[in-house]
């Protein structure tokens, strides 16, 4: 299967962060802990040149403890200050005003010497559909600012919000580049949902996660649901099938809602917690 998706909007939101990057100090970027490099858009690289950075690894439940370590260190050496959240329970928010502190520490001493005080760190939050961005501003700010939803394309255009006196964000749409070049990206991307799902046929999404996750946690499909992991991937999809009674009309097993099922599960960390790539 072919994995693209670059919808009409994602095109204006982005020229839309162009015009606003200039009135930014910091720009805090959400990646999905389970995929950090193949959730990470690479043009925020080029639109956030010369400003602050922090890398926020969301989801990070979900993922492998081992690797979120190992994709920290990974960071912190390209010279990104990171921090490890899980956006829904609210772990790790609370250390992030200390880390915006510390990243805008040359900005806070230069408005100091200017005399200028008490003027907010203005922060830009981006990301990719579906990576969590609302679902952070809101346990960050600790009300309900922005709209949340576990499907892509929620939040479609730029809101400014005041947390406190000394930190003002401004929440963008979550936006993809316009061409993969590489399909494992994109293949791992609608694993995590931050493709319209709409566009993917579910039982081939189903067979790449199942080649997936036998490479990298083989144990996990049968643990989860207590059968032997045949060589096919077809054949596995047929067993999740049968042990969770996906029949369509008489006997015949219903492949979509198997692959439905097993998506799901692996979304909402039922399969265990799981890192699709290995920091370099």
């Amino acid at each position: 299967m072919n994995y693209q998706w670059y919808p009409g909007h994602m095109t204006k939101a982005k020229r839309m962060m162009q015009e606003d990057i200039k009135l930014i100090d910091l720009v805090i970027e959400l990646v999905d802990a389970r995929a950090p490099l193949s959730s990470r858009n690479p043009d925020i690289d080029t639109l956030a040149q010369n400003k602050s950075r922090l890398i926020l690894l969301n989801k990070s439940d979900l993922a492998d403890p081992k690797a979120n370590s190992e994709w920290t260190k990974y960071f912190r050496d390209k010279g990104f200050f990171v921090l490890e959240i899980n956006a829904r329970s609210g772990a790790g928010i609370k250390n992030i005003n200390g880390m915006v502190a510390e990243a805008c520490k040359e900005k806070i001493e230069r408005d100091r010497r200017r005399g200028i005080v008490n003027r907010p760190v203005r922060a830009m939050v981006v990301g990719i559909p579906n990576v969590g961005k609302s679902t952070f501003i809101n346990s960050f700010a600790g009300k309900a600012c922005t709209k949340t939803g576990n499907k892509p394309g929620v939040t479609k255009g730029k809101q400014w919000i005041r947390l406190n006196k000394s930190l003002e964000l401004l929440d963008t749409p979550g936006i993809l580049w316009p061409k993969f070049e590489d399909q494992q990206v994109g293949m791992r991307l609608a694993f995590l949902g931050s493709i319209n799902d709409e566009i993917i046929i579910t039982s081939e999404l189903a067979l790449d996660l199942i080649g997936c996750i036998r490479n990298l946690y083989p144990n996990a499909i049968p643990e989860r649901y207590g059968f032997e992991m045949p060589e096919s991937n077809v054949d596995v999809l047929s067993e999740i099938a049968k042990a969770r009674k996906c029949f369509a009309k008489g006997e015949a097993l219903d492949y979509d809602k198997a692959a439905a099922l097993l998506i799901d599960d692996f979304r909402s960390g039922k399969l265990g917690p799981m890192t699709l790539e290995v920091a370099p």
